[in-house]
């Protein structure tokens, strides 16, 4: 019992370290968990023979994962996104499992174990590459969804895969294997030694099993066990359902991580979706992270010292290939710029599943156990050098894209308004059809060549170029403009920009969007004329919504609306002359944040008082007078 004590304290301790330096550093939790492994392994030899059990263990994490990515999904959400499941991920799957297996039979190898080495490096690892995205917030990308589409392809592939190996399974392996499968009990099986038929039939009722028994059965359960009040029992349904998901996916041969994602999806729709998800996230992370600590403990650094030149080609040589075919795949499906460079490298590692194909293979007698020591070592260094993959995605590729764009001829202004707006985003499309739509001509000015183009193709008239440039402004006409909008997303260029043209052209009046108050207060620092944050008006809308939502007269909030823009505006001169009189970098000394929580007193007695003021006053009876007033709620009375 010690001996465990010790090992489950030494994969923590060395996740606890490493895992927020690597944060903190920009590498991702990702590879912090892999360096912590390696630290653990190969580096410092704290961990043993055990971590390969361990990793089988772990590898339950990605099932979680799969699960947990199912109930994200719809069967509507699925069944529109076929087209690039099918498209993109066969295309990948195919074309990858195709070249990979020209190339190792040019090597010498038989066409069977060519064949099985193609289908291990066409699959990607699902774990890192989808908690990578989550992390960095690349899932509603278009290279983000693209990929995901790829990686869902790739674990259903898993299933004919399994189907095939056996197949492939070479006659002098099988006759060495022949004594010692005789001793091999530890795999139980439903479907071994079965026709081919009847084992088609099992999978197909399998998969019927869980998508028709999942959302039947499991409503009544859940409602049965929520019943009972105790969140540890809701908890524990949640985990035996998965687990035994898996358990039944793995008796008939199938994936368990697309048993749970099937299941997932068919609880999409569950009023139980949300209590799921939260009851099964810290167990899935907790097992991803193991998972990774595993696949770094587990390197075989005596193999790599033996024969690096040929590990590191060979590890070079799969993600060449995987990128290549993925960027070609990118091209044709006619993915752009930063997505079609996320798409290529986010998936140009071999998976998790590979593992798992190995094995598989070593218990059916098709690959020898020197290639599948090999090829494990290139597995797990593919997946190492994943997240350098997203760093130089990040670093490298995305700031040349950038400076690409920005070297972008500017277009020739030939409309010249009295309205220059700097950023056609969510923001500044609102400004510009307020303008239009009163017949004031805009210039509309953004350095994001995508944007411009698709506000050119709904018919809104825009020009690609630096609003922050003097030589883009004077072509924009800045010397007869009596108005300019900032609304860039830059909270550096966009007090700058306000600082210029309130100092070269100091009769145009600025109004600039600000992130929040204190952004708001270094704009007007800066000379902006007039400055309102993006959320304020519609968080303070929102607010009066839920107020008439839970009952309150539209008047009373309307005069509640009133007093709070009353107080705000009141006391902004009050706020911004201590943020600006304070020294200090942070500006927020006590004189502040005592001046900050009297305007929070403020608008709380002010409410009150309007609260008690209503209940003093007749109630409205209502009718046709209370409808004509309803429309005029915005206002005050």
């Amino acid at each position: 019992m010690t001996q465990y004590f010790l090992q489950a304290f030494i994969y923590l301790i060395a996740a606890v370290i490493a895992v927020p330096v690597a944060k903190r550093l920009g590498l991702g939790s990702v590879l912090g968990y892999l360096i912590a492994g390696v630290f653990i392994g190969p580096v410092l030899h704290l961990v043993g023979n055990e971590t390969t059990t361990i990793q089988h263990f772990a590898e339950f994490g990605v099932v979680m994962m799969l699960f947990l990515v199912g109930l994200e999904l719809e069967p509507k959400a699925l069944w529109a996104m076929k087209g690039r499941l099918i498209g993109l991920g066969g295309m990948q799957v195919g074309f990858t499992a195709l070249f990979i297996c020209a190339i190792t039979s040019a090597l010498g190898q038989p066409l069977s174990v060519a064949l099985v080495v193609g289908l291990i490096f066409a699959l990607s690892s699902t774990a890192i590459v989808l908690q990578t995205f989550q992390e960095k917030g690349l899932q509603q990308t278009e290279g983000g969804k693209n990929a995901f589409s790829v990686l869902l392809f790739q674990d259903i592939a898993v299933i004919p895969m399994l189907a095939i190996i056996p197949l492939l399974a070479l006659p002098e392996l099988a006759a060495m294997a022949q004594e010692s499968s005789a001793h091999d009990g530890d795999n139980i099986s439903l479907v071994k030694g079965l026709p081919g038929w009847l084992y088609g039939l099992i999978i197909i009722g399998s998969v019927a099993l869980v998508t028709v028994g999942g959302h039947y059965l499991s409503r009544p359960l859940f409602k049965f066990v929520a019943s009972s009040g105790l969140r540890e029992i809701f908890t524990a349904t949640a985990l035996m359902l998965i687990i035994g998901i898996a358990a039944l996916m793995s008796l008939v041969g199938l994936s368990p991580a697309l048993g749970a994602f099937l299941s997932g999806v068919v609880l999409a729709n569950s009023e139980f979706r949300h209590e799921l998800e939260a009851n099964i996230e810290p167990f899935k992370g907790l097992l991803l992270g193991l998972f990774f600590i595993t696949v770094g403990a587990g390197i075989d650094v005596k193999a790599l010292t033996e024969s690096p030149v040929l590990i590191l080609s060979l590890t070079v040589l799969v993600m060449a290939v995987k990128a290549l075919v993925l960027y070609i795949i990118a091209r044709v499906f006619n993915l752009q710029d930063g997505n079609k460079w996320l798409f290529t490298l986010s998936l140009a590692q071999a998976g998790e599943f590979g593992f798992v194909l190995l094995s598989f293979s070593a218990q059916n007698n098709v690959l020898p156990n020197e290639i599948i020591a090999t090829l494990s070592l290139v597995v797990a260094l593919s997946m190492f050098l994943t997240p350098g993959l997203f760093i130089l995605f990040d670093k490298v590729i995305l700031p040349r894209l950038e400076s690409q764009c920005n070297e972008r001829q500017a277009d020739t202004i030939d409309q010249p308004g009295s309205v220059i707006i700097a950023g056609i985003g969510r923001f500044g499309q609102i400004v510009n059809r307020l303008l239009i739509a009163n017949d004031f001509k805009t210039v509309v000015l953004d350095i994001r060549s995508e944007q411009i183009d698709a506000m050119r193709k709904i018919g809104t008239h825009a020009y690609f170029g630096d609003a922050s440039k003097p030589d883009m402004l004077h072509t924009a006409g800045i010397e007869q403009t009596s108005l300019m909008v900032v609304a860039i997303n830059n909270r550096e260029t966009a007090v700058e920009m306000v600082k210029y043209i309130k100092h070269a052209h100091p009769h145009v009046r600025v109004l600039a969007r600000a992130f929040d108050r204190g952004h708001g207060y270094r704009l007007r620092q800066a000379g902006a004329d007039f400055t309102v944050s993006e959320t304020y008006h519609s968080a303070l809308e929102l607010g009066a919504e839920a107020l008439r939502s839970l009952g309150r007269h539209h008047l009373q909030v309307a005069r509640q609306k009133a007093a709070y823009n009353r107080i705000e505006a009141k006391q902004s001169d009050t706020l911004y002359k201590a943020w600006k009189d304070d020294a200090s970098g942070e500006r927020v000394d006590n004189n502040y944040l005592k001046l900050f929580a009297q305007l929070e007193s403020l608008i709380q007695q002010a409410l009150n008082e309007d609260a008690d003021d209503k209940l003093a006053r007749p109630q409205s009876s209502g009718g046709p007078a209370s409808d004509k007033t309803k429309g005029s709620s915005d206002r005050a009375p």
